[in-house]
């Protein structure tokens, strides 16, 4: 039973290894990254997750060719993903069952943020309006990002779309903020912890810390401008005393509790 509001661990559901410049312009070297997934349990709302990694398919060579494309799975460094790292998984391994989770909110909607849609069909799906139709129809210059075969089954689940930020569940635990750039619609999540204080997990706001402390963008931002308004967001809430995590940034993982720990 919860005893706290709230209580929140991550999982590493999809890590890649890529060039550091695809995620912050003008670096050098290599990067094994984790595509970061939150869990969180709410004390009236029961389970939540907070972005769904990649999806099972992506393990196999074969089928990751179907599901996200030819030549996909090596561009983007994901030979290392196994079975064992998508998000349904994990999740049974910590001892969830795949029908308690009740709300599904997404940073966006790209191929290593809601790959494991399909696996929540009697859930409440949480996207901003803008990145829904995006990812739909997404601009041509953008659309590796998005797997169609993510959500093509999705048209008749329960979506909140939003437009702009909330009080998800009004009462001040959960607070979903809007972060567009590196999407147009992509969103952050704001956690009021009890004995942690209050958290940001802000997705693909910015990928690295080194990319938000010179406020450099990534390539394939959606639009670069709006990008550069959010890092000011995220560095606003960080002086707030707001604790800002990044999905792909590995120290900050590091410094997050997974696998079963909690912070409450």
């Amino acid at each position: 039973m919860v005893t706290a509001r709230l209580r929140v661990t991550t999982l590493d559901a999809g890590p890649f290894t890529m060039p550091k410049s695809d995620l912050v312009y003008g670096a050098t070297g290599m990067v094994t990254v984790p595509s970061t997934v939150a869990v969180i349990e709410h004390a009236t709302h029961g389970p939540v997750l907070f972005d769904t990694g990649v999806n099972h398919r992506v393990a196999d060579p074969e089928q990751a060719e179907a599901h996200w494309g030819p030549g996909l799975r090596a561009a983007y460094g994901a030979e290392g993903f196994t079975r064992a790292h998508a998000v349904d998984a994990q999740l049974e391994r910590l001892g969830y069952r795949l029908t308690d989770v009740r709300y599904v909110l997404y940073s966006h909607l790209h191929l290593d943020h809601a790959g494991g849609m399909t696996y929540f069909p009697h859930a409440v799906h949480v996207a901003q309006r803008d990145e829904l139709r995006h990812a739909w129809w997404p601009d041509r210059w953008t659309a590796r990002g998005y797997a169609f075969d993510d959500y093509a089954g999705s048209r008749n689940y329960d979506f909140l779309e939003l437009g702009g930020d909330i009080d998800l569940f009004q009462d001040g635990t959960l607070r979903l903020v809007r972060t567009a750039g590196h999407t147009p619609g992509h969103q952050g999540l704001v956690l009021d912890l009890d004995h942690h204080g209050r958290i940001a997990l802000m997705g693909d706001a910015a990928h690295l810390q080194q990319g938000l402390d010179h406020n450099v963008p990534m390539l394939s931002d959606w639009n670069t401008e709006e990008k550069m308004l959010t890092h000011g967001r995220l560095r606003a809430l960080s002086r707030a005393g707001i604790r800002v995590f990044l999905s792909h940034d590995p120290d900050h993982f590091a410094a997050l509790p997974h696998d079963g720990e909690f912070w409450d």
